[in-house]
Parts: C-alpha cells; sequence; structure tokens
C-alpha cells in the first residue's frame, strides 16, 4: 500500500512550508536516506529524507507550492501502483497572504494587459510578473528581451532593476539556477552583467524619463514564510512584553589595539597553521557572555508564573538574510574561549547564509545580540528575542573628540550599547549592572583571554 509522505515541522515556529524544488522525479525510484525535496521553512531550506524504499508514485505539489505540516507532499509506493487521490492543504496565514499577494498581482497584469499600449505593455508586464512570486513555480520567472525564461527571486529582481544590472546576464546559485540577492550584488560589484540601461538605451532614451538610483517600478512583493514569522513574533514581543531601554558609551581602543595585534600575527597565517581573523563581533558575544557570568539575573526567561535563571549562556545573534533576520545561537558559550566563539559564529553566519541552518541551530537562546554598526548606525534599540530578557543592541565604533583622565581633549574611539530589557524579568538596576560589567570587559579586552 502507498504510503504518504508529510510535510514535518521543522522549526518550532512553522506552520507551512514550501517546496523549493523536488530532488526526485515521479516514477523514480528511492531508498530509504534518500533526499527527495527541498523545503523552505520560515527560517531555512533544508533537504528532506525518507525512511522507505520504493518508487515516488506521486508528487501532490510543485515546486513553488505550500503545504501545512502533516498535509501530505507525495506518496510512495510499489512501482505500478495507483497513488491515492489527496488534496493537500496549503495552511493558514502565510499560504493564504501568498495567495492574496497572487490574487493582487493577477488582477493587475489583467489590468495592465486590458489598458496598456502597445509601446509600454512590455514594461507593465514585467512589473506584474515581479509582483507575482508567492507560490507558483511560474512566479520568479519572467522574461528576457530575447524571450528567454529568467528566474529569480523578487528581492534579486528589484536590486538588479536599482543596480541597472541586466538579470539576464546573471548566473544563478538557487535552486535549479535561480537568482538571488547574491549573484546580483557579486554581478554588480564585478561588473559581468551588462548594464541594462546600455543594452535598451536606445529604447527607452527618447521615451520616457530615467529614474534615479534605487526608483523602479511600484511592485507588491510576497510575504515569505520567513518574513510572516518575523512580523507575528516581534509584534507579539513589542505589544506583550514591557521593554524599557539603557545605553552606555563604550571606549572601543584597548579593545581595537588587542585585535588589530592579534589579527597582524594570525591572519597572514595558511588555516592549517592557525591561520585566523578576529571580527570586533566575536570580541562582542564574548564579552557579551563573560558580562552574564557576572550578573546572571540578566540570563533568564519570563514563564508565566515563575523565573527562569539559566545555568547556561546559549548565545543568540542576529544575522540579516534574504528573506529577513535569523538568530543562530553558539550553544554553551560561557564554555567556550574567543577563538572558538569566533569559529562558530562564522559557521553559523555561513549557514544562515546559505539557508542551512538547522532548527536546534535556531532555538534555545538564553540572550541575543544584535549589531548594526557595520552599517554605520551609532546606536539602537532591538526588540527583544523572547523568551529572552534581554537583548544587546551594539552600535558603530566612531572616532571623535573625548577629554581623557588628564583632562585633555584627545581623539577617541567610542562605541554605543543599547540594551532592551523585559521589565517583567529584569529591571532598569539589573540592566544597568550588566552594561557596567560589558564596559568594563570590553575596555580591559585582556580579561575576555583568561
Amino acid at each position: 500500500m502507498a504510503e504518504l509522505i508529510e510535510m514535518p515541522k521543522l522549526s518550532d515556529t512553522m506552520s507551512v512550508g514550501t517546496i523549493v524544488s523536488w530532488l526526485k522525479k515521479e516514477g523514480d525510484s528511492v531508498a530509504s536516506g534518500d533526499m527527495i525535496v527541498e523545503i523552505e521553512t520560515d527560517k531555512a531550506t533544508m533537504e528532506m529524507e525518507v525512511f522507505s524504499d520504493g518508487v515516488l508514485l506521486k508528487q501532490y505539489v510543485k515546486a513553488g507550492g505550500q503545504v501545512a505540516v502533516g498535509e501530505p507532499i507525495c506518496a510512495i509506493g510499489n512501482k505500478g501502483e495507483k497513488a491515492p487521490d489527496v488534496t493537500p492543504s496549503a495552511g493558514d496565514e502565510p499560504a493564504k497572504e501568498d495567495a492574496k499577494q497572487e490574487s493582487k498581482s493577477k488582477e493587475k497584469q489583467e489590468e495592465a494587459s486590458s489598458s496598456a499600449s502597445p509601446s509600454d505593455s512590455g514594461s507593465k508586464a514585467e512589473s506584474s510578473q515581479a509582483s507575482s512570486s508567492g507560490g507558483s513555480p511560474s512566479s520568479d520567472t519572467s522574461n528576457s528581451s530575447d524571450g528567454k525564461r529568467i528566474k529569480a527571486s523578487p528581492l534579486a529582481k528589484k536590486i538588479a532593476a536599482e543596480k541597472g544590472v541586466d538579470i539576464a546576464q546573471v548566473k544563478g546559485s538557487g535552486p535549479g539556477g535561480r537568482i538571488v540577492r547574491k549573484d546580483v550584488l557579486e554581478a554588480a560589484e564585478k561588473g559581468t552583467a551588462t548594464p541594462r540601461a546600455a543594452s535598451s538605451a536606445a529604447g527607452t532614451a527618447a521615451s520616457a524619463p530615467v529614474s534615479g538610483p534605487g526608483i523602479g517600478e511600484t511592485v507588491d512583493l510576497p510575504v515569505s514564510n520567513m518574513r510572516a514569522v518575523i512580523a507575528k513574533r516581534l509584534l507579539e514581543s513589542k505589544t506583550q512584553i514591557p521593554h524599557f531601554y539603557l545605553d552606555i558609551e563604550v571606549d572601543m581602543g584597548p579593545l581595537l589595539e588587542m585585535r588589530s595585534l592579534i589579527n597582524a600575527k594570525t591572519s597572514s597565517l595558511p588555516k592549517e597553521q592557525g591561520g585566523f581573523k578576529f571580527s570586533v563581533n566575536d570580541f562582542i558575544l564574548k564579552a557579551a557572555t563573560e558580562a552574564l557570568r557576572e550578573v546572571p539575573a540578566a540570563n533568564a526567561s519570563w514563564m508565566g508564573d515563575h523565573i527562569k535563571q539559566h545555568g547556561e549562556v546559549h548565545m543568540a545573534f542576529a544575522v540579516a538574510v534574504e528573506e529577513g533576520l535569523v538568530t543562530p545561537t553558539i550553544k554553551n558559550a560561557h564554555l567556550k574561549g574567543l577563538r572558538q566563539i569566533s569559529a562558530e559564529a562564522k559557521e553559523l553566519i555561513a549557514k544562515a547564509q546559505n539557508k542551512k541552518l538547522k532548527p536546534d541551530e535556531m532555538s534555545g537562546s538564553t540572550f541575543t545580540v544584535t549589531n548594526l554598526g557595520m552599517y554605520g548606525i551609532h546606536s539602537f534599540y532591538g526588540i527583544i528575542n523572547p523568551p529572552n530578557a534581554a537583548i544587546l543592541s551594539v552600535g558603530a565604533t566612531v572616532r571623535k573628540p573625548v577629554v581623557n583622565a588628564k583632562g585633555e581633549i584627545v581623539p577617541g574611539d567610542r562605541m554605543h550599547v543599547g540594551l532592551s530589557g523585559d521589565h517583567r524579568i529584569v529591571d532598569g538596576a539589573v540592566g544597568a549592572q550588566y552594561l557596567k560589567a560589558l564596559k568594563e570587559i570590553i575596555e580591559n579586552p585582556a580579561m575576555m583571554l583568561i
């Protein structure tokens, strides 16, 4: 009898999954341990393994489609066997949102078709296609000027339009050759894709005003599983958790000097000989962990009827990816040295950017760090990542005039660190103690090496 394979629950917040691509075709033989399909959850893209032998009889959902957790996605049985007739549900909010987006885009496409003049029908059709990337396989595709089908994410198309990159010249690295954000950015940086303006200048120069950089046609972007969960969780956090905010300025001079000395010795060596390079964020993660050792009250969670003060530090940190934001977690960070934390952080960042994070690598955090310093943001306050008691928000290091111990005005390197705290768990005094401990560690960075 044929066995129905269901959409698994691959993360604690997953309610629907998207079929990215099938790795086996209908009629293919499969064996236990084979990877048969790539699934996008609200946090990552993962390959799914089967534990049955037989033939893939039926795919109930095509690539690009969404299915609720627990609904069948395919059937496996004996060769020649008839697959059961089932209709999987598309799930709840994210799927409905995508369906809504698809409906809107179809309406716009029909409207464009009925009202567009021959001279502008091409651009409006392209706009409609870019806005309809919710679920069907064709939603990620558009046509190049020579009629060639192009598979690209809506964000990749948007960035290509902003940077004037001819997306038809970009090589995709996503599933099935799909063009994603990083492909467009690399093409723009290396100049490997012919600028769109150059290839079509003759046709557009005299007919329409040229938009400035970053300005393109208005598009309705679909809500991905990840973005839907981010919206839901952060809205809950901001509306249900009583946030309070603290800020402190830290002298980054000693840490930058030590980092420079270490990197000068290690970064030029081959990896097998100990070659390594620390980022400022590596030191921040280590310092944030050590400060929790001094103020354990900040390493806690609200449990409804009691507060749980954790005996371990599982340090999460925010990583921006194409679809949104993920928070991989360094487990037992309090037991790890600076180098191990740095190595794990780099590995987790690479996995996040390649959608290879596993559910257990994104769960169980007891504290979170978010850093926007690389974007030049001086200070900000992150939204608490439940059930953490607080989130640390790290700004850019700025060189500015400061007054030293002798009362002299000298150049100094300063960084603002913000703390958003859950007032149900910690008070302002605890938050202040934590920031004070963090400041002392950062300004005496040798303490991190002990």
